[in-house]
């Protein structure tokens, strides 16, 4: 069975393999030694290489390429271990895809070693059956990474969002809202909960909303001042 060739060369050829890893992934510029240490990506290689082997050794034929399958949860853990770690210090999603892309090339030339006028039809089934396997794990490897991105800008977007809307607390019970920029539909929204938030906290009698710092203030923005200001009335 091709999938079982696989296995005896990953678990024959591990420590060759990890070093042809690496290697393969220098050469392409992918262990951005600014960013990691070469014992930290070291680290990274073997933990998924250990979790792929270790999938393909539990995993049945009709599993081998669901990515869902029980058989490859050490995998998915270490992905997502790894992808969030170089995705926090600024990997990109690309450069993610061809991590996991890079270990082909050195597994397709054990493989081909192993060829001879007994095995070549299986050999060829191996290859075959590992590409569509790292393909499908590259894959799901580059939704991980969007998926931390997308975390990374929401958190962002929500820190801006503070920041561009803070309330100040000027003297006991007097509280300011400063604001700058455009003042749109989600912005405001913003300003508003902040602003009520603030008032209970600080028990505040006087709301100060300082709008000299707004670019535009058209009959959109009037809307926005009047319903926060309505807000704060019922807040007594």
């Amino acid at each position: 069975m091709p999938i079982r060739h696989i296995r005896v060369i990953l678990d024959r050829e591990r420590a060759s393999l990890l070093k042809a890893w690496g290697s393969s992934q220098a050469e392409e510029g992918l262990i951005r030694r600014d960013l990691f240490s070469e014992r930290e990506s070291f680290a990274q290689i073997e933990m998924l290489y250990d979790a792929l082997a270790k999938g393909i050794a539990e995993c049945s034929e009709t599993e081998i390429l669901d990515p869902e399958a029980d058989c490859w949860d050490d995998l998915r853990a270490a992905l997502t271990e790894v992808t969030r770690e170089r995705t926090k210090r600024g990997v990109s999603t690309s450069e993610m895809a061809a991590f996991v892309l890079a270990f082909k090339y050195p597994l397709f030339e054990r493989l081909g070693a192993t060829v001879d006028d007994t095995n070549g039809r299986m050999v060829i089934d191996a290859v075959n059956q590992f590409t569509r396997l790292i393909d499908t794990v590259s894959l799901y490897t580059t939704e991980l990474c969007i998926a931390e991105r997308d975390k990374t800008i929401k958190r962002q977007q929500d820190e801006m969002m503070e920041l561009a809307s803070p309330v100040v607390e000027l003297w006991d019970r007097i509280v300011a809202v400063p604001l700058v920029g455009t003042l749109d539909s989600m912005r405001a929204q913003e300003v508003m909960e902040n602003t009520l938030s603030a008032i209970v906290d600080k028990k505040a009698d006087i709301v100060i909303i300082d709008i000299t710092g707004v670019r535009t203030v058209d009959t959109q923005v009037a809307q926005h001042l009047i319903r926060t200001a309505a807000a704060v009335r019922l807040m007594g």
